[in-house]
């Protein structure tokens, strides 16, 4: 077999701009399920039996069902129910559902790994339980939650690949619609695979270097 490497630098363009979409999506659904998993960490370890069903429910159903047929859902289903997302808001919706179910357990997990001395000493100071939590145990958890958030970054980015599917003209369906013109598969998804290696190892230099200049301070 010949490669020809010739068929990538002429559509380094087309690929880049794919790329950006790809950063775009992964970004906004970074936001979104962030936010998610910290709010429903929290209810898992709140004293409202009500919010502690809702956030496991939540997680039970988004971590027990592919993620790609969460994305048809949103996609392909709502449209049958009188809704019709953007390829771009079902992406990050179901990407950022699905991300959050697994940061909710990475924030319950450290806040609870906390020594429930840490509360008790804040309180006994005078400190409200919010306030506590705040100043006392959540920076520390903080620092325990950036390793597993930083693999779950990472898995993020690469899950955003199947976002493509839903017609999103992110790097992976860019790739396919110059395949089909040059059929030069081998060459353009190594170029992907590439691109892909660049994004998810400065996501996890940065977790790294966050880590470090935290940790400085705890």
């Amino acid at each position: 077999m010949n490669l020809d490497f010739s068929v990538v630098a002429d559509s380094f363009p087309l690929l880049m701009k794919g790329a950006l979409i790809t950063v775009e999506v992964t970004f906004l659904a970074l936001i979104l399920g962030t936010t998610l998993g910290l709010v429903a960490g929290l209810a898992k370890l709140s004293h409202f039996r009500a919010l502690r069903y809702l956030a496991g429910a939540y997680v039970s159903v988004f971590r027990g069902t592919p993620l790609l047929v969460q994305l048809f859902i949103w996609y392909f289903g709502l449209p049958e129910i009188g809704i019709q997302p953007s390829p771009m808001a079902a992406a990050v919706i179901g990407l950022g559902l699905y991300s959050g179910s697994y940061q909710t357990e990475i924030v319950r997990g450290a806040i609870q790994s906390i020594e429930k001395g840490q509360m008790e000493a804040a309180r006994s100071l005078g400190l409200s339980y919010i306030s506590a939590m705040r100043f006392v145990v959540f920076p520390q958890a903080f620092l325990r939650m950036l390793p597993p958030l930083g693999n779950e970054f990472v898995a993020l980015t690469k899950n955003s690949s199947l976002v493509s599917l839903v017609t999103l003209q992110e790097v992976v369906l860019t790739a396919d619609m110059i395949i089909s013109r040059t059929f030069r598969a081998f060459e353009l998804y190594l170029a992907v695979a590439v691109i892909y290696y660049i994004i998810t190892s400065v996501i996890s230099m940065l977790t790294r270097y966050a880590e470090k200049r935290i940790g400085v301070y705890l």
